[in-house]
């Protein structure tokens, strides 16, 4: 059976395996994916979402967030247009923008399902422990790049793989809905695919630039 990477469609070989779980990492990006037949389907995702306690108002789950709470702060004014995307039960980020008078809305296709977000353009795009999630990696992050606009900015948090991680004791993959878990390179590789002008790393944070490059021109 041919397992291909779902972000770069490259092949890829067995990386770990127990009694109910088996993962793959690509050859390419070296991004780790959960076999397709273990995946969960919509409604068990559903209840595995309920299940997290994130209230907005906890002191404790607003500085989780604050990598992308204060970059956004920080590179963008109250006028600029954001979008939570993968906003879930308790939209934190959009709590503590609200708060500062950042206007930003919610997208999340179980929680916030309002597709009409998803036909406009945005200056900021917080995509907060989602891109995961994401059973199809490579359709997520062409729709993003598509929904900034010029000079905008995607910033994505999540818990990268390296090589010095013991997966086998590694929290962050004992969560069902964690498929697809990325290496440093993927990044990079999501740069050049879909036409980002940059992208920094730093620690759990990932920020990709919108910012049109000379050959965007002709």
């Amino acid at each position: 059976m041919i397992n291909n990477c779902p972000l770069c469609s490259s092949s890829s070989a067995i990386f770990y395996q127990n009694d109910n779980k088996l993962y793959y990492q690509c050859n390419n990006c070296l991004s780790i994916f959960l076999d397709k037949a273990l995946r969960l389907d919509k409604k068990a995702e559903m209840s595995r979402y309920k299940e997290h306690n994130n209230d907005i108002d906890d002191e404790k789950y607003q500085k989780f967030v604050s990598p992308i709470s204060s970059a956004i702060m920080r590179d963008f004014t109250q006028d600029s247009k954001g979008l939570d995307f993968g906003a879930g039960p308790g939209p934190v980020i959009s709590k503590v923008l609200n708060d500062n008078k950042f206007f930003i809305r919610q997208y999340d296709p179980f929680f916030h399902d309002y597709p009409d977000l998803l036909n406009e353009k945005y200056d900021y795009i917080a995509c907060c422990e989602v891109i995961e999630h994401f059973y199809d990696p490579a359709k997520g992050f062409r729709l993003l790049k598509e929904l900034l606009l010029q000079n905008g900015k995607l910033y994505c948090m999540t818990q990268i793989y390296d090589e010095s991680i013991d997966f086998h004791n590694w929290y962050y993959k004992n969560d069902q809905t964690h498929v697809f878990i990325y290496h440093k390179k993927a990044f990079h590789w999501i740069r050049e695919e879909y036409g980002f002008s940059d992208v920094t790393i730093e620690g759990r944070l990932i920020t990709y630039c919108n910012i049109p490059r000379r050959s965007d021109y002709g």
